[in-house]
């Protein structure tokens, strides 16, 4: 169980860096519009976000 976690770590640490590397000014864009959210807009996000994983796994496993 530990080494797939391990290898989901990696994964995620891949696809996060895809962005950055291909297009640094749209991420850095983004970024500054991420800033401007709310509180709330921001937990809304990260919500939205556990939640499609999740359904994801639950699909896929």
């Amino acid at each position: 169980m530990t080494s797939t976690l391990l290898i989901a770590f990696a994964l995620m640490l891949v696809l996060e860096g895809v962005m950055p590397f291909i297009a640094p000014a749209a991420w850095r864009e983004t970024f500054r519009r991420l800033i401007q959210f709310s509180d709330g807009q921001i937990r809304f996000v990260g919500l939205t976000s556990m939640l499609i994983g999740l359904i994801l796994l639950m699909l896929f496993s």
